[in-house]
């Protein structure tokens, strides 16, 4: 297997997690370097993202931010997430 089927197998694997989550009704974590190492992006199978960070007793997350539909479209194209 070269190095472009080994990345392309990833992003089907990370692909299929994101829609097994929505299906279980569980957001699907979205982490990116343009964010402090304590938070991310957290996508909700009815289409909204809110900047989640982790909780001072690290067991959860503490919701910062809630964006708009359009914000949260944004934020997939953003990161050509489908």
């Amino acid at each position: 297997m070269n190095v472009k089927q080994l990345e392309n197998s990833g992003i089907q694997a990370v692909k299929l997690l994101r829609k097994r989550k929505h299906t279980m009704g569980l957001p699907f974590m979205i982490n990116t370097k343009e964010l402090p190492s304590t938070q991310c992006y957290l996508e909700y199978p009815d289409g909204r993202i809110k900047l989640a960070t982790i909780a001072e007793d690290k067991s959860d997350f503490k919701i910062l931010t809630e964006f708009t539909l359009l914000q949260s479209d944004r934020i997939r194209k953003k990161y050509k997430i489908s």
